[in-house]
């Protein structure tokens, strides 16, 4: 039977308060990590645990931690990407509700761990109430020790500055995100150099997401070997699944990594409403691509979703049934990245205001024959050649709706109208 770790304390009275979070045991593996280990030792536990990023890349985080500079001339920031923008997730915003000193303790071992003194959170300016949980919590921490000069009677000074965005999708691009911080208009720079040689104020700066940090204090407590017991061997560790969509019991699940998406849909989130069918799941956010009911075997973890021809993403599942039209899925998808196009690269730019276009016709009943011809050419004008991977996902997305439900995109271009209307 699987134990919740990242969401032990989600119905705990005043789990958001300091009180509550010492009495389970919070700050005792920051406590470890100042009196037992070296920064260099944290970032080999990481590694040995093989955690993966949680924001969508799946990177190796020891192994992102290992690329800042050991001696440099600048500061070292850390900063923590909770921009959650990605449609259908929601599971930073609920760790920063419900247990906001987790994730403080998760960013003070791993800006131990690379050297940096500063951190910033960079949050969504909709959550309203995470900002102010936060504020409070990082309050309590520096009154008790946990933040500030000296902390714990060690040498390590670490201090934290929540800073809120304007709602701009684009601003959850790690680079975007960093102009951002800096005050400049977000939209992603050219890489190399990475942020971990040249990121905030062309400093060293790791960019970790909310999840991926909130793992780090159980990785030390209990150790890389635990860590590694949960899931696959690639893909290890407890996995936060944001269920929502045509399904029964929506909410946000803990389960280890690499569970089937059919168990999580059907089993943990009690499949389609009475008398619907199961059609098509997203699996990670809407940059992911769709899979077809019949591919629902498949694991929830970052290979085998891959392999599968879609990602895990942001793992925001959202669910389709059968009442739904894929064209009509496949042009609210697109009509979003349009909008939150930074716009600095031409093919997103073009590209996308070209397929909003043909979508909007070909969905109004309006297409042409050559239309479908038309949108892969237009998604192979994408693909590829942005800065970012906003077109990507855009384009990937529509390319698996076309691949799956290319009949649905016929009928409407040769029986004029929608069939489910």
């Amino acid at each position: 039977m699987f134990e919740p770790v990242l969401l032990r304390n989600m119905d705990v009275p005043d789990g958001h308060l300091l009180s509550s979070y010492e009495a389970g045991g919070g700050y005792q593996a920051l406590a470890k990590a100042l009196r037992q280990y070296t920064p260099d030792e944290i970032i080999d536990l990481v590694k040995q645990s093989n955690l993966r990023g949680r924001g969508g890349a799946g990177f190796p985080t020891g192994l992102k931690w290992s690329f800042v500079p050991k001696r440099a001339d600048k500061p070292k920031y850390l900063c923590c990407n909770a921009d959650e923008g990605e449609p259908g997730t929601f599971k930073d915003r609920i760790i920063m509700e419900r247990d906001p000193h987790q994730l403080i303790e998760g960013m003070a071992i791993s800006a131990y761990a690379i050297g940096a003194d500063t951190a910033y959170l960079y949050i969504r300016g909709e959550y309203v109430l995470a900002i102010r949980r936060l504020e409070q919590a990082i309050g309590e921490a520096h009154a008790k020790g946990y933040l500030g000069k000296r902390i714990l009677g060690s040498d390590f000074n670490f201090i934290m500055h929540i800073h809120c965005g304007a709602g701009a999708y684009i601003c959850g691009e790690e680079t975007a995100m960093l102009d951002s911080l800096e005050g400049k208009r977000a939209q992603p720079r050219l890489k190399p150099p990475f942020p971990a040689v040249a990121g905030l104020y062309a400093s060293p700066t790791v960019i970790n997401n909310v999840e991926t940090l909130v793992c780090v204090p159980h990785i030390v407590a209990r150790g890389p070997d635990w860590f590694r017991g949960i899931g696959p061997d690639k893909s290890p560790g407890p996995k936060l699944y944001c269920l929502s969509g045509q399904v029964r019991q929506p909410g946000l699940f803990e389960l280890p990594m690499g569970i089937s998406l059919r168990e999580l849909v059907e089993d943990r989130a009690g499949g389609p409403p009475p008398g619907r069918r199961i059609k098509a799941v997203i699996p990670g956010g809407v940059s992911a691509p769709l899979i077809p009911e019949r591919g629902l075997d498949v694991g929830m973890d970052f290979d085998s979703l891959a392999a599968a021809g879609s990602m895990l993403g942001s793992a925001g599942v959202i669910v389709i049934d059968d009442s739904t039209c894929m064209v009509k899925v496949a042009t609210r998808i697109i009509e979003f990245f349009h909008h939150e196009s930074c716009g600095k690269c031409t093919p997103c730019r073009e590209g996308l205001n070209w397929v909003v276009k043909v979508l909007r016709r070909v969905e109004a009943g309006q297409g042409a024959p050559d239309d479908l011809e038309q949108l892969e050419a237009l998604c192979k004008g994408i693909f590829g050649n942005t800065f970012c991977a906003l077109g990507d996902g855009a384009a990937m997305g529509l390319r698996a709706a076309l691949a799956h439900f290319e009949h649905e995109f016929v009928a409407h271009i040769e029986e004029r109208r929608c069939s489910f209307h």
